[in-house]
């Protein structure tokens, strides 16, 4: 079972490629629109998915509300130390030329994959069928906010080459969650939805305090910034209707 799991995990990590049907042309011309949709799909996430699902379990183990939110101030408190961290060992008095933004995506990608790969594991040590359509309920998941993710690290300077790069080796760590998972998942298990919190906090940090503002900061035509902010309001509806149909 071992093999199934691997070759499933590797496949969402293959997902992060989702950004090459975007031509490069698109990306010059349309970033802010891809940004307003990376913003949107981040907190839909949160809010609809990594959130709800992470408190599910812990009412059912007896964890309290209050407690549980905790860790999605853990999340943003976490975020935002790592923001700091940045600027200061790496930009200091000069200008960085790649936003933190970028490695904080990076790292909310990686912890959420991680986790996505222990919970693909999980399924198929139950039964091989229960661990195929959650690989397929995983890929559907990830489409869209690899999407978004592509679109915030070009948005931090990345080039579209090592925008596609960076995110496979992040979205990598569902094979490592996928093999920790198969090892040892009972270990996992009672972990993952604080884990989860925590990302949720992450994700809710990065486009709210830097993502959001950004598109605050362009100066576009009136139009411009009415499609923008439809883009951002749809993708939010859009991620409501499209998580709430895979669970």
């Amino acid at each position: 079972m071992l093999l199934e799991i691997i070759i499933a995990t590797l496949l969402v990590s293959l997902i992060s490629f989702v950004g090459i049907l975007v031509s490069s042309n698109a990306i010059k011309h349309f970033l802010h629109y891809f940004i307003s949709f990376a913003a949107a799909s981040l907190i839909a996430v949160a809010f609809f998915d990594l959130i709800p699902h992470s408190l599910k379990h812990l009412y059912e183990d007896g964890v309290g509300l209050d407690f549980s939110f905790i860790f999605v101030v853990i999340g943003v408190v976490s975020f935002f130390l790592i923001e700091r961290f940045i600027h200061w060992h790496h930009c200091g008095k000069e200008d960085c030329h790649e936003k933190p933004t970028g490695l904080l995506i990076l790292t909310g990608d990686f912890v959420h994959n991680f986790l996505d790969g222990i919970l693909i594991a999980g399924a198929f040590l139950l039964d091989f069928y229960i661990g195929v359509t959650t690989t397929l309920a995983v890929i559907f998941h990830e489409i869209p906010q690899e999407l978004g993710d592509f679109s915030v690290l070009i948005h931090s300077g990345y080039s579209k080459k090592k925008a596609l790069l960076l995110n496979f080796f992040s979205a990598l760590s569902a094979v490592l969650g996928g093999i920790a998972g198969f090892f040892a998942f009972d270990q996992f298990q009672q972990v993952i939805p604080y884990a989860v919190l925590i990302a949720a906090g992450g994700f809710l940090y990065i486009s709210l305090s830097d993502i959001v503002p950004a598109l605050h900061k362009h100066k576009n035509k009136k139009y411009v910034i009415f499609i923008e902010s439809m883009i951002f309001v749809l993708t939010i509806v859009g991620f409501w209707f499209f998580l709430g149909f895979l669970h």
